[in-house]
């Protein structure tokens, strides 16, 4: 069925997008970076940044630094070297432009962005002990409902429900999610007949107290989505994800058109122009940047605020064993971030870089206290580490 909502005027949304977002109360005077670094220790990677007067912040990047490194150190850290970190808002633009970067556009150029300006965020922070919440809007939420997720397409669904009811079990969450179809396959399954049979017994067998959500990553045509689709509905899940190729906005669309069950879309995505689309038409009932991919917190903060004129939530998409770190900073101040935020474990390993580690309870997972965000001790966490370089 159509979707009904107001008719939404493009100049709105961009003025929502392009109204300021990183708040420099109390930064009077200029904060010029002297060093950005690239380290390793053991199989972490870290973004190192140092003002020439003494602050530091450090971020985690996800796996694809393994071959984006050399753009990273060839591209992106050359241009903030001498600058003020105060206009790191216009600075994105500018490095955007910064020997023609944007014929990079996309994921290898967004996630070295991305991995300077949480860096650099954490140093503000620092400097003025706001969270990354504090710096970006206020915080709203100390705890943030989550989902469980299987990234497993070779299980079959007995053991596919097995897998989940183990989730639960470990974590206490009131929320799942599973993979259907065969991932960008054509309408291919991963196995015969394992989806049909999946997704009625994932509610037979887990109840119904448990929320469902399940991810196709781009796995059918519109005829094949709507038809999943139903049978989501039938369930009574909770969102239906990327059910059409991600880049085939207007086939998704229609899936979103024919079903009344949400269709969430949007984490492969780098450009605001085609998240505007996808807000101003009503592309997606549910908005997913991801934090690495789309370039931080700064840009995924603006596609919110774009979001939030249309009255859709901001469920941002999760990479990097630390990503759900910086998920819970943004959806400590994002007004709407949906029902549930997803968490792929990560509180046993990271936990203890915090003075207080982020509490899993009763399907909630709480905010890290503490300024930038949030880590205990730079010094500490970095010994041993050695520099990355790209290449000459």
């Amino acid at each position: 069925m159509p979707r009904n909502h107001r008719k939404l005027n493009p100049e709105e949304l961009q003025k929502a997008a392009s109204a300021p977002v990183l708040r420099l109360e109390g930064i009077d005077s200029p904060l010029i970076i002297e060093s950005i670094r690239l380290l390793r220790k053991e199989r972490e990677y870290f973004v190192h940044v140092r003002s020439e007067d003494g602050a530091e912040g450090i971020s985690v990047t996800n796996s694809q630094v393994e071959y984006l490194y050399p753009i990273l150190n060839r591209r992106v850290i050359p241009y903030f070297i001498g600058k003020d970190a105060r206009g790191l808002e216009a600075h994105l633009f500018e490095l955007y432009r910064y020997r023609s970067n944007y014929k990079l556009q996309g994921l290898a150029l967004w996630c070295p962005v991305a991995w300077v300006e949480f860096a650099l965020l954490d140093m503000i922070g620092r400097v003025v002990g706001k969270s990354i919440g504090q710096l970006l809007g206020q915080v709203i939420r100390r705890k943030v409902p989550f989902y469980v997720a299987s990234g497993r397409r070779d299980s079959t669904p007995e053991q596919e429900v097995d897998y989940l009811l183990k989730l639960i079990d470990e974590t206490d969450a009131k929320a799942v999610k599973f993979r259907v179809g065969g991932r960008m396959s054509r309408n291919m399954d991963a196995m015969p007949k394992r989806t049909e049979r999946l997704i009625p017994l994932t509610r037979k067998r887990l109840g119904d107290q448990i929320a469902i959500h399940a991810d196709s990553n781009s796995s059918y045509g519109p005829a094949k989505a709507i038809e999943i689709g139903r049978m989501l509905e039938d369930i009574d899940a909770v969102y239906f994800e990327e059910p059409c190729p991600f880049d085939h906005l207007q086939d998704t669309k229609t899936v979103a058109d024919a079903l009344s069950i949400p269709v969430s879309g949007g984490e492969q995505e780098y450009s605001q122009w085609r998240f505007q689309w996808m807000i101003q038409n009503r592309g997606v009932d549910i908005v997913q940047p991801d934090l690495h991919y789309y370039g931080g917190f700064i840009r995924s903060t603006r596609v919110a605020r774009m979001a939030a004129v249309a009255g859709l939530p901001t469920t941002v998409h999760i990479s990097g064993g630390f990503g759900f770190i910086y998920m819970l900073h943004f959806a400590s101040y994002t007004p709407d971030v949906g029902l549930y935020q997803e968490y792929k474990r990560g509180v046993e390993k990271y936990g203890g870089w915090f003075d207080s580690p982020p509490e899993v309870k009763n399907g909630t997972i709480t905010v890290p206290q503490g300024p930038g965000v949030g880590i205990r001790d730079i010094e500490d966490l970095l010994k041993g580490a050695e520099s990355v370089e790209g290449l000459s």
